[in-house]
Protein backbone atom coordinates (compact mmCIF):
# COMPACT_ATOMS: atom_id res chain seq x y z
CA UNK A 1 0.00 0.00 0.00
CA UNK A 2 3.00 2.31 0.56
CA UNK A 3 3.84 2.52 -3.14
CA UNK A 4 0.29 3.70 -3.88
CA UNK A 5 0.54 6.51 -1.35
CA UNK A 6 4.00 7.46 -2.64
CA UNK A 7 2.88 7.55 -6.26
CA UNK A 8 -0.15 9.64 -5.45
CA UNK A 9 1.84 11.98 -3.22
CA UNK A 10 3.89 12.89 -6.26
CA UNK A 11 0.76 13.32 -8.37
CA UNK A 12 -0.43 16.45 -6.60
CA UNK A 13 2.67 18.54 -7.32
CA UNK A 14 0.90 20.67 -9.91
CA UNK A 15 0.06 24.32 -10.17
CA UNK A 16 0.09 26.07 -6.79
CA UNK A 17 -3.36 27.65 -6.56
CA UNK A 18 -2.82 29.06 -3.07
CA UNK A 19 0.68 30.09 -2.11
CA UNK A 20 -0.49 30.98 1.37
CA UNK A 21 -2.06 27.56 1.98
CA UNK A 22 -5.44 26.71 3.50
CA UNK A 23 -6.18 26.64 7.21
CA UNK A 24 -8.02 23.52 8.42
CA UNK A 25 -8.63 21.72 11.67
CA UNK A 26 -6.33 18.72 11.29
CA UNK A 27 -8.10 16.86 14.11
CA UNK A 28 -10.95 16.04 11.72
CA UNK A 29 -8.62 13.67 9.84
CA UNK A 30 -8.99 10.45 11.80
CA UNK A 31 -7.71 6.91 11.46
CA UNK A 32 -10.31 5.74 8.93
CA UNK A 33 -12.24 8.82 7.79
CA UNK A 34 -12.86 12.55 8.23
CA UNK A 35 -15.31 13.75 10.89
CA UNK A 36 -16.14 17.00 12.64
CA UNK A 37 -18.94 19.30 13.76
CA UNK A 38 -20.83 21.19 11.06
CA UNK A 39 -20.23 24.03 10.28
CA UNK A 40 -17.47 24.65 12.82
CA UNK A 41 -15.00 22.01 11.65
CA UNK A 42 -16.53 20.96 8.34
CA UNK A 43 -18.36 23.28 5.95
CA UNK A 44 -19.06 23.66 2.24
CA UNK A 45 -15.67 25.29 1.56
CA UNK A 46 -13.87 22.31 3.11
CA UNK A 47 -16.12 19.91 1.19
CA UNK A 48 -15.21 21.58 -2.12
CA UNK A 49 -11.53 21.45 -1.23
CA UNK A 50 -11.94 17.81 -0.23
CA UNK A 51 -13.30 17.14 -3.72
CA UNK A 52 -10.42 19.01 -5.32
CA UNK A 53 -7.84 17.22 -3.18
CA UNK A 54 -9.31 13.76 -3.75
CA UNK A 55 -9.54 14.42 -7.49
CA UNK A 56 -5.92 15.52 -7.52
CA UNK A 57 -4.96 12.48 -5.46
CA UNK A 58 -6.80 9.88 -7.53
CA UNK A 59 -6.03 11.35 -10.98
CA UNK A 60 -7.94 12.90 -13.88
CA UNK A 61 -10.50 10.95 -15.85
CA UNK A 62 -11.28 8.52 -13.02
CA UNK A 63 -14.87 7.52 -12.34
CA UNK A 64 -15.86 8.15 -8.71
CA UNK A 65 -19.08 7.37 -6.82
CA UNK A 66 -20.47 10.06 -4.53
CA UNK A 67 -23.20 9.37 -1.97
CA UNK A 68 -24.50 10.96 1.20
CA UNK A 69 -26.39 10.04 4.36
CA UNK A 70 -29.57 11.68 5.64
CA UNK A 71 -28.02 14.37 7.88
CA UNK A 72 -29.41 17.85 7.31
CA UNK A 73 -26.00 19.19 6.27
CA UNK A 74 -25.28 16.36 3.82
CA UNK A 75 -27.02 17.76 0.67
CA UNK A 76 -25.04 21.01 0.62
CA UNK A 77 -21.78 19.29 1.56
CA UNK A 78 -22.31 16.72 -1.18
CA UNK A 79 -23.02 19.43 -3.75
CA UNK A 80 -19.79 21.23 -2.82
CA UNK A 81 -17.81 17.99 -2.81
CA UNK A 82 -19.02 17.17 -6.33
CA UNK A 83 -18.15 20.70 -7.50
CA UNK A 84 -14.59 20.18 -6.32
CA UNK A 85 -14.31 16.77 -7.97
CA UNK A 86 -15.60 18.06 -11.31
CA UNK A 87 -13.00 20.84 -11.31
CA UNK A 88 -10.25 18.20 -11.44
CA UNK A 89 -11.63 16.32 -14.44
CA UNK A 90 -13.32 13.54 -12.43
CA UNK A 91 -16.35 11.66 -13.75
CA UNK A 92 -18.84 11.62 -10.86
CA UNK A 93 -21.45 8.90 -10.45
CA UNK A 94 -24.08 10.48 -8.17
CA UNK A 95 -25.70 7.80 -6.00
CA UNK A 96 -27.79 10.22 -3.94
CA UNK A 97 -28.81 9.19 -0.42
CA UNK A 98 -27.28 5.81 0.43
CA UNK A 99 -26.33 3.63 3.38
CA UNK A 100 -22.55 3.32 3.58
CA UNK A 101 -22.52 -0.40 2.61
CA UNK A 102 -23.95 0.61 -0.76
CA UNK A 103 -20.83 2.75 -1.33
CA UNK A 104 -18.63 -0.33 -1.00
CA UNK A 105 -21.02 -2.45 -3.04
CA UNK A 106 -21.26 -0.03 -5.96
CA UNK A 107 -17.50 0.62 -6.21
CA UNK A 108 -16.84 -3.12 -6.36
CA UNK A 109 -19.86 -4.05 -8.48
CA UNK A 110 -19.30 -1.44 -11.20
CA UNK A 111 -15.49 -1.54 -10.96
CA UNK A 112 -15.25 2.18 -10.24
CA UNK A 113 -12.00 3.93 -9.39
CA UNK A 114 -13.16 4.99 -5.93
CA UNK A 115 -15.85 6.77 -4.00
CA UNK A 116 -16.78 9.15 -1.20
CA UNK A 117 -19.87 9.29 0.94
CA UNK A 118 -20.77 12.31 3.07
CA UNK A 119 -21.45 10.83 6.50
CA UNK A 120 -20.50 10.97 10.15
CA UNK A 121 -21.62 7.38 10.70
CA UNK A 122 -23.04 7.00 14.23
CA UNK A 123 -21.94 10.41 15.55
CA UNK A 124 -24.55 12.92 16.85
CA UNK A 125 -26.67 14.91 14.34
CA UNK A 126 -24.50 18.03 14.40
CA UNK A 127 -21.53 16.06 13.06
CA UNK A 128 -20.66 15.24 9.48
CA UNK A 129 -17.70 13.99 7.48
CA UNK A 130 -16.38 11.89 4.61
CA UNK A 131 -15.72 8.18 4.17
CA UNK A 132 -13.27 7.76 1.30
CA UNK A 133 -12.30 4.76 -0.83
CA UNK A 134 -10.15 3.94 -3.81
CA UNK A 135 -10.68 1.09 -6.29
CA UNK A 136 -12.18 -2.19 -5.06
CA UNK A 137 -13.59 -0.21 -2.08
CA UNK A 138 -10.26 -0.15 -0.24
CA UNK A 139 -10.57 2.41 2.56
CA UNK A 140 -8.35 5.48 2.35
CA UNK A 141 -7.27 6.17 5.93
CA UNK A 142 -4.26 7.58 7.72
CA UNK A 143 -1.23 5.70 6.43
CA UNK A 144 -2.94 4.74 3.17
CA UNK A 145 -3.47 8.14 1.57
CA UNK A 146 -5.67 10.26 3.82
CA UNK A 147 -2.64 12.15 5.13
CA UNK A 148 -1.76 12.99 1.52
CA UNK A 149 -5.25 14.33 0.83
CA UNK A 150 -4.98 16.41 4.00
CA UNK A 151 -1.64 17.85 2.90
CA UNK A 152 -2.97 18.67 -0.57
CA UNK A 153 -5.72 20.73 1.05
CA UNK A 154 -3.31 22.45 3.42
CA UNK A 155 -1.00 23.39 0.55
CA UNK A 156 -3.90 24.45 -1.67
CA UNK A 157 -2.31 22.66 -4.60
CA UNK A 158 -5.14 21.28 -6.67
CA UNK A 159 -5.17 19.91 -10.20
CA UNK A 160 -7.43 22.08 -12.35
CA UNK A 161 -8.63 20.27 -15.45
CA UNK A 162 -11.61 20.34 -17.82
CA UNK A 163 -13.66 17.29 -18.64
CA UNK A 164 -15.40 16.69 -15.34
CA UNK A 165 -18.93 15.36 -15.72
CA UNK A 166 -21.71 13.93 -13.59
CA UNK A 167 -24.38 11.28 -14.08
CA UNK A 168 -27.28 10.50 -11.75
CA UNK A 169 -27.55 6.73 -11.24
CA UNK A 170 -29.19 6.80 -7.81
CA UNK A 171 -32.30 4.78 -8.71
CA UNK A 172 -30.34 2.19 -10.70
CA UNK A 173 -27.72 1.67 -7.99
CA UNK A 174 -30.28 1.29 -5.20
CA UNK A 175 -32.31 -1.18 -7.28
CA UNK A 176 -29.19 -3.21 -8.08
CA UNK A 177 -28.20 -3.28 -4.41
CA UNK A 178 -31.54 -4.48 -3.05
CA UNK A 179 -31.86 -7.01 -5.88
CA UNK A 180 -28.39 -8.33 -5.08
CA UNK A 181 -29.25 -8.77 -1.39
CA UNK A 182 -32.56 -10.41 -2.19
CA UNK A 183 -30.97 -12.98 -4.51
CA UNK A 184 -28.45 -13.99 -1.82
CA UNK A 185 -31.08 -14.67 0.86
CA UNK A 186 -33.69 -17.44 1.11
CA UNK A 187 -37.37 -16.68 1.71
CA UNK A 188 -38.19 -15.56 5.25
CA UNK A 189 -41.79 -16.73 5.48
CA UNK A 190 -43.00 -17.12 9.06
CA UNK A 191 -40.41 -14.72 10.52
CA UNK A 192 -41.63 -11.87 12.73
CA UNK A 193 -39.13 -9.16 13.63
CA UNK A 194 -38.91 -5.67 15.06
CA UNK A 195 -36.88 -3.24 12.95
CA UNK A 196 -35.36 0.06 14.10
CA UNK A 197 -33.36 2.01 11.48
CA UNK A 198 -33.26 4.94 13.92
CA UNK A 199 -34.43 7.40 11.21
CA UNK A 200 -31.14 6.65 9.46
CA UNK A 201 -30.03 5.65 5.98
CA UNK A 202 -31.79 2.24 6.00
CA UNK A 203 -35.19 3.79 6.79
CA UNK A 204 -37.76 2.33 4.38
CA UNK A 205 -35.16 0.28 2.53
CA UNK A 206 -34.73 -2.50 5.09
CA UNK A 207 -38.46 -2.81 5.80
CA UNK A 208 -39.25 -3.13 2.11
CA UNK A 209 -36.60 -5.78 1.53
CA UNK A 210 -37.62 -7.91 4.51
CA UNK A 211 -41.25 -7.78 3.44
CA UNK A 212 -40.36 -8.73 -0.12
CA UNK A 213 -38.81 -11.93 1.28
CA UNK A 214 -41.99 -12.79 3.20
CA UNK A 215 -41.08 -11.57 6.69
CA UNK A 216 -43.63 -9.96 9.01
CA UNK A 217 -41.94 -6.68 9.94
CA UNK A 218 -42.88 -4.21 12.68
CA UNK A 219 -40.80 -1.08 12.00
CA UNK A 220 -40.23 1.88 14.29
CA UNK A 221 -38.31 5.12 13.59
CA UNK A 222 -38.52 4.18 9.91
CA UNK A 223 -38.72 7.64 8.30
CA UNK A 224 -35.40 9.23 7.21
CA UNK A 225 -34.70 12.26 9.37
CA UNK A 226 -31.22 13.75 9.69
CA UNK A 227 -32.09 15.28 13.06
CA UNK A 228 -32.37 11.73 14.49
CA UNK A 229 -35.36 12.66 16.69
CA UNK A 230 -36.10 9.13 17.94
CA UNK A 231 -32.77 8.00 19.38
CA UNK A 232 -29.00 8.37 19.07
CA UNK A 233 -27.57 7.40 15.66
CA UNK A 234 -25.48 4.89 17.61
CA UNK A 235 -27.46 1.80 18.60
CA UNK A 236 -26.64 0.75 22.15
CA UNK A 237 -28.47 -1.26 24.77
CA UNK A 238 -29.65 2.01 26.31
CA UNK A 239 -30.67 3.75 23.06
CA UNK A 240 -32.76 0.88 21.63
CA UNK A 241 -35.00 0.23 24.62
CA UNK A 242 -38.05 1.05 22.50
CA UNK A 243 -37.12 -1.78 20.15
CA UNK A 244 -36.53 -4.16 23.06
CA UNK A 245 -39.95 -3.35 24.47
CA UNK A 246 -41.55 -3.92 21.08
CA UNK A 247 -39.92 -7.34 20.66
CA UNK A 248 -41.03 -8.46 24.11
CA UNK A 249 -44.58 -7.09 23.91
CA UNK A 250 -45.26 -8.54 20.45
CA UNK A 251 -43.47 -11.87 21.15
CA UNK A 252 -41.25 -11.53 18.07
CA UNK A 253 -38.42 -13.75 16.83
CA UNK A 254 -35.93 -10.94 17.43
CA UNK A 255 -35.22 -7.24 16.81
CA UNK A 256 -32.71 -5.43 14.58
CA UNK A 257 -31.29 -1.92 15.00
CA UNK A 258 -29.00 -0.07 12.58
CA UNK A 259 -26.70 2.88 13.14
CA UNK A 260 -27.08 6.20 11.30
CA UNK A 261 -25.33 5.24 8.07
CA UNK A 262 -26.14 1.52 8.14
CA UNK A 263 -22.75 -0.12 8.54
CA UNK A 264 -23.37 -1.42 12.07
CA UNK A 265 -26.12 -3.67 13.37
CA UNK A 266 -27.32 -4.67 16.83
CA UNK A 267 -29.62 -7.61 17.56
CA UNK A 268 -32.13 -8.10 20.37
CA UNK A 269 -33.22 -11.67 21.16
CA UNK A 270 -36.80 -12.76 21.75
CA UNK A 271 -36.01 -12.51 25.48
CA UNK A 272 -34.86 -8.90 25.19
CA UNK A 273 -31.12 -9.51 25.45
CA UNK A 274 -28.79 -7.44 23.26
CA UNK A 275 -26.32 -9.58 21.30
CA UNK A 276 -22.92 -8.21 20.20
CA UNK A 277 -21.33 -8.60 16.80
CA UNK A 278 -18.88 -11.24 17.98
CA UNK A 279 -21.67 -13.52 19.23
CA UNK A 280 -23.55 -13.08 15.96
CA UNK A 281 -20.33 -13.97 14.13
CA UNK A 282 -20.14 -17.14 16.23
CA UNK A 283 -23.65 -18.10 15.11
CA UNK A 284 -22.84 -17.54 11.45
CA UNK A 285 -19.66 -19.60 11.74
CA UNK A 286 -21.48 -22.44 13.44
CA UNK A 287 -24.17 -22.62 10.77
CA UNK A 288 -22.45 -21.68 7.52
CA UNK A 289 -18.66 -22.10 7.76
CA UNK A 290 -17.07 -24.98 5.86
CA UNK A 291 -13.73 -26.66 6.73
CA UNK A 292 -10.76 -24.67 5.49
CA UNK A 293 -12.64 -21.38 5.13
CA UNK A 294 -11.19 -18.31 6.86
CA UNK A 295 -12.77 -15.94 9.36
CA UNK A 296 -11.45 -12.44 10.19
CA UNK A 297 -12.04 -11.10 13.69
CA UNK A 298 -10.49 -8.51 15.98
CA UNK A 299 -8.67 -8.82 19.26
CA UNK A 300 -11.57 -7.81 21.54
CA UNK A 301 -13.95 -10.47 20.21
CA UNK A 302 -15.22 -13.13 22.58
CA UNK A 303 -13.46 -16.50 22.72
CA UNK A 304 -16.71 -17.81 21.23
CA UNK A 305 -15.37 -16.84 17.81
CA UNK A 306 -12.17 -18.88 18.07
CA UNK A 307 -14.06 -21.77 19.68
CA UNK A 308 -16.47 -21.98 16.75
CA UNK A 309 -13.77 -21.55 14.08
CA UNK A 310 -11.86 -24.49 15.52
CA UNK A 311 -15.02 -26.58 15.95
CA UNK A 312 -15.91 -26.08 12.28
CA UNK A 313 -12.38 -26.69 10.99
CA UNK A 314 -11.96 -23.11 9.84
CA UNK A 315 -8.91 -20.86 9.74
CA UNK A 316 -8.72 -17.90 12.18
CA UNK A 317 -7.42 -14.55 10.85
CA UNK A 318 -6.76 -12.17 13.76
CA UNK A 319 -7.00 -8.54 12.62
CA UNK A 320 -6.46 -5.10 14.11
CA UNK A 321 -9.60 -3.26 15.28
CA UNK A 322 -11.21 -1.06 12.63
CA UNK A 323 -13.10 -1.53 9.39
CA UNK A 324 -10.15 -0.63 7.16
CA UNK A 325 -8.04 -3.42 8.70
CA UNK A 326 -10.94 -5.85 8.56
CA UNK A 327 -11.61 -5.14 4.88
CA UNK A 328 -7.97 -5.65 3.99
CA UNK A 329 -7.98 -9.02 5.77
CA UNK A 330 -11.28 -10.05 4.19
CA UNK A 331 -10.06 -9.26 0.68
CA UNK A 332 -6.39 -10.20 1.07
CA UNK A 333 -7.03 -13.47 2.89
CA UNK A 334 -10.22 -14.40 1.05
CA UNK A 335 -12.23 -14.77 4.26
CA UNK A 336 -15.80 -16.10 4.24
CA UNK A 337 -16.91 -14.04 7.25
CA UNK A 338 -15.58 -11.26 9.42
CA UNK A 339 -16.87 -9.44 12.46
CA UNK A 340 -16.21 -6.88 15.16
CA UNK A 341 -17.77 -6.70 18.58
CA UNK A 342 -19.09 -3.22 17.62
CA UNK A 343 -21.53 -4.71 15.08
CA UNK A 344 -19.57 -4.37 11.84
CA UNK A 345 -20.19 -7.63 9.95
CA UNK A 346 -18.26 -8.63 6.82
CA UNK A 347 -19.09 -11.17 4.11
CA UNK A 348 -17.42 -12.67 1.08
CA UNK A 349 -20.70 -12.18 -0.79
CA UNK A 350 -20.57 -8.41 -0.19
CA UNK A 351 -17.10 -8.12 -1.71
CA UNK A 352 -15.46 -8.43 1.70
CA UNK A 353 -17.09 -5.24 3.01
CA UNK A 354 -19.25 -4.69 6.06
CA UNK A 355 -22.98 -4.69 5.41
CA UNK A 356 -25.40 -4.42 8.33
CA UNK A 357 -28.50 -5.19 6.28
CA UNK A 358 -26.99 -8.32 4.78
CA UNK A 359 -26.00 -9.39 8.31
CA UNK A 360 -29.59 -8.93 9.48
CA UNK A 361 -30.86 -10.95 6.53
CA UNK A 362 -28.38 -13.79 7.12
CA UNK A 363 -29.35 -14.05 10.79
CA UNK A 364 -33.00 -14.08 9.71
CA UNK A 365 -32.24 -16.88 7.26
CA UNK A 366 -30.54 -18.81 10.04
CA UNK A 367 -33.50 -18.43 12.42
CA UNK A 368 -36.00 -19.54 9.77
CA UNK A 369 -33.84 -22.48 8.68
CA UNK A 370 -33.26 -23.71 12.24
CA UNK A 371 -36.84 -23.27 13.44
CA UNK A 372 -35.39 -21.97 16.74
CA UNK A 373 -35.64 -18.67 18.52
CA UNK A 374 -32.58 -16.41 18.45
CA UNK A 375 -32.13 -16.83 22.20
CA UNK A 376 -32.08 -20.61 21.73
CA UNK A 377 -29.42 -20.35 19.03
CA UNK A 378 -27.26 -18.10 21.23
CA UNK A 379 -27.61 -20.64 24.06
CA UNK A 380 -25.98 -23.32 21.88
CA UNK A 381 -22.71 -21.36 21.83
CA UNK A 382 -20.02 -21.56 24.55
CA UNK A 383 -21.01 -19.20 27.36
CA UNK A 384 -18.70 -16.48 28.71
CA UNK A 385 -19.16 -13.40 30.88
CA UNK A 386 -17.93 -10.26 29.11
CA UNK A 387 -17.39 -6.91 30.90
CA UNK A 388 -16.37 -3.60 29.34
CA UNK A 389 -15.08 -0.33 30.86
CA UNK A 390 -13.46 2.85 29.53
CA UNK A 391 -10.71 4.68 31.39
CA UNK A 392 -10.13 8.37 30.73
CA UNK A 393 -6.60 8.97 29.49
CA UNK A 394 -5.26 12.01 27.64
CA UNK A 395 -4.30 11.46 24.01
CA UNK A 396 -0.78 12.74 24.71
CA UNK A 397 0.00 9.89 27.13
CA UNK A 398 -2.37 7.02 26.37
CA UNK A 399 0.11 5.11 24.18
CA UNK A 400 2.82 5.46 26.82
CA UNK A 401 0.41 4.22 29.47
CA UNK A 402 -0.19 1.05 27.46
CA UNK A 403 3.58 0.59 27.08
CA UNK A 404 4.01 1.01 30.84
CA UNK A 405 1.26 -1.55 31.53
CA UNK A 406 2.92 -4.03 29.15
CA UNK A 407 6.32 -3.59 30.76
CA UNK A 408 4.89 -4.02 34.24
CA UNK A 409 2.96 -7.18 33.33
CA UNK A 410 5.96 -8.79 31.66
CA UNK A 411 8.08 -8.06 34.72
CA UNK A 412 5.48 -9.90 36.78
CA UNK A 413 5.79 -12.94 34.49
CA UNK A 414 2.30 -12.61 32.97
CA UNK A 415 1.40 -14.13 29.60
CA UNK A 416 1.06 -10.95 27.51
CA UNK A 417 -0.18 -10.68 23.92
CA UNK A 418 0.73 -7.33 22.30
CA UNK A 419 -0.91 -7.86 18.88
CA UNK A 420 -3.02 -4.77 19.68
CA UNK A 421 -2.77 -3.14 23.06
CA UNK A 422 -2.07 -5.53 25.93
CA UNK A 423 -4.02 -8.75 26.33
CA UNK A 424 -3.38 -10.95 29.35
CA UNK A 425 -4.49 -14.56 29.51
CA UNK A 426 -4.98 -16.21 32.90
CA UNK A 427 -6.40 -19.50 34.07
CA UNK A 428 -9.75 -17.79 34.62
CA UNK A 429 -10.02 -15.83 31.36
CA UNK A 430 -8.44 -12.75 29.81
CA UNK A 431 -8.39 -8.97 29.94
CA UNK A 432 -7.48 -6.52 27.18
CA UNK A 433 -6.37 -2.91 27.45
CA UNK A 434 -6.01 -0.86 24.26
CA UNK A 435 -6.13 2.78 23.25
CA UNK A 436 -9.15 4.24 21.53
CA UNK A 437 -8.41 5.37 17.97
CA UNK A 438 -10.78 8.33 18.18
CA UNK A 439 -11.16 9.46 21.81
CA UNK A 440 -8.96 10.16 24.89
CA UNK A 441 -9.71 6.77 26.40
CA UNK A 442 -8.17 3.42 27.12
CA UNK A 443 -10.69 0.64 26.57
CA UNK A 444 -10.74 -2.43 28.76
CA UNK A 445 -12.56 -5.67 28.03
CA UNK A 446 -12.62 -8.72 30.27
CA UNK A 447 -13.90 -12.23 29.65
CA UNK A 448 -14.26 -15.21 31.98
CA UNK A 449 -16.49 -18.19 32.60
CA UNK A 450 -18.10 -16.70 35.73
CA UNK A 451 -19.23 -13.24 36.80
CA UNK A 452 -17.04 -13.36 39.89
CA UNK A 453 -13.94 -14.20 37.86
CA UNK A 454 -14.69 -11.49 35.30
CA UNK A 455 -15.13 -8.82 37.98
CA UNK A 456 -11.89 -9.94 39.61
CA UNK A 457 -9.99 -9.59 36.33
CA UNK A 458 -11.51 -6.15 35.75
CA UNK A 459 -10.30 -5.04 39.17
CA UNK A 460 -6.78 -6.20 38.29
CA UNK A 461 -6.88 -4.43 34.92
CA UNK A 462 -8.16 -1.22 36.51
CA UNK A 463 -5.36 -1.31 39.08
CA UNK A 464 -2.76 -1.87 36.35
CA UNK A 465 -4.10 1.12 34.43
CA UNK A 466 -4.13 3.44 37.46
CA UNK A 467 -0.60 2.44 38.43
CA UNK A 468 0.72 2.90 34.88
CA UNK A 469 -0.99 6.28 34.51
CA UNK A 470 0.59 7.53 37.76
CA UNK A 471 4.06 6.35 36.69
CA UNK A 472 3.68 7.90 33.24
CA UNK A 473 2.67 11.27 34.69
CA UNK A 474 5.72 11.26 36.99
CA UNK A 475 7.99 10.55 34.02
CA UNK A 476 6.54 13.42 31.97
Amino acid sequence: MFFISLRLSAAYKHEDNSRDGIMINENIFRSYDVRGIYPTDIDEALAENMGKAYGTFIGRGKKILVGRDIRTSSPSLSESLIKGLLSTGIEVVDAGVIPTPLLYFAISRYKLDGGITVSASHNPPEWNGFKICREDAHVIGMGSGLETIRDIIKAGRFESLPGGKIEDRSKEIMADYTDFLSKNISDLNGLTIGLDPGNGAYSGIATGLFRSKGANVHPINDIPDGRFPSRSPEPTEASIKELTGLVLSRVMNFGVAFDGDGDRVLFVTDKGKVVGGDIVLGLLIKEFLRPGEKVAYEVSCSSVVEDMIHEKGGVPVLTLVGHSHMKESMKGQGCRFGGEISGHMYFKETYGADDALFAALKVSELVVKSGKKLSELVATLPQYINIFEEFKCDDSVKHRVIEQITTSLKQKGCSVDTFEGTKVHTGEGWYLLRVSNTTPLIKCRVEAKTREAAEGLMAIARQEFESALEKTKKQS
